[in-house]
């Protein structure tokens, strides 16, 4: 890269989803170059493809053998049986997968020049993030190439990490809980909230707070709620209130319960 500006390098995607598309446009604003995009689905390639400026492929055998760096965002299970197929031809190239959940080495025996570019957030097509202050997880096969993944997640992010492989599946545990399943706590929020027709956003300020509290206090120190008091008559009274609903009222019991054990440890 002597000589060369870092946004220099060329960039194809495999895959157009939510993350693919948010770091493709991402990168493209940031001045790299996008020479192509490849999905399965021709409307989610175009789509990404004329946003960044670049052409699109719906056929693995027509992915470009130009690109400087390959950034493979798939879902696990088409990423593991596309594999082989995906880096044929293209065996010079760096290669990064962008998987919290999948090791480096699964590179290994396919191609030389393999890595990892995990930016740790949730992403939607619909919704476009702030990637400044997003957490990037980076890993590479040889120093030069973990430098370089650095170096191109440094133009995106002011916070960008290595990270191997085992901390990297931790990280994305870790993601789960925080973000999948408190997603999914909203989700039943919003269900029992049209069943009593109120509306969600009333959540908002609330969801709001809790989530700024844990900026300066710990998680186990912000805890509040009927759980931590063990306030049985409270706790009573929202089970019965869920007697219609057993599968919530049994999450609604075991997480009470958990909470009140981390509290009594």
């Amino acid at each position: 890269m002597a000589g060369r500006s870092i946004e220099d390098t060329s960039i194809a995607f495999i895959g157009a989803g939510n993350l693919a598309t948010n770091l493709a446009k991402a990168f493209y604003r940031k001045g790299f170059r996008i020479v192509q995009v490849y999905s399965r689905t021709k409307e989610s390639a175009q789509e990404l493809a004329q946003t960044v400026e670049a052409a699109y492929t719906t056929e693995l055998q027509t992915v470009t053998k130009e690109a400087q760096l390959y950034i493979v965002s798939l879902k696990d299970a088409a990423f593991v049986e596309l594999l082989s197929a995906i880096v044929s031809g293209k065996e010079n190239a760096l290669w990064v997968h962008t998987a919290g959940s999948i090791p480096m080495n699964i590179w290994q025996g396919h191609i030389a020049r393999y890595g990892v570019l995990y930016p740790m957030q949730t992403f939607s097509k619909q919704r476009e993030v702030d990637f400044g202050q997003i957490p990037f997880f980076v890993e590479g096969n040889s120093e030069e190439d973990m430098q370089l993944l650095k170096d191109i997640a440094s133009a995106l992010s002011e916070k960008v990490y290595e990270a191997n492989s085992e901390q990297r599946k931790s990280l994305h545990l870790a993601a789960v809980f925080t973000c999948n399943f408190t997603n999914h706590m909203y989700a039943l929020a919003a269900e029992l909230l049209k069943k009593y027709e109120l509306p969600f956003e009333a959540m908002l300020p609330l969801i709001d707070e809790t989530a700024r509290k844990v900026h300066e206090l710990e998680p186990f120190v912000a805890q509040t709620g009927p759980a931590v008091r063990y306030d049985k008559n409270v706790i009573n009274e929202h089970l019965r209130m869920l007697a219609d609903e057993p599968q919530m009222q049994e999450l609604y019991r075991e997480i009470s319960e958990n909470i009140h054990r981390m509290v009594t440890k």
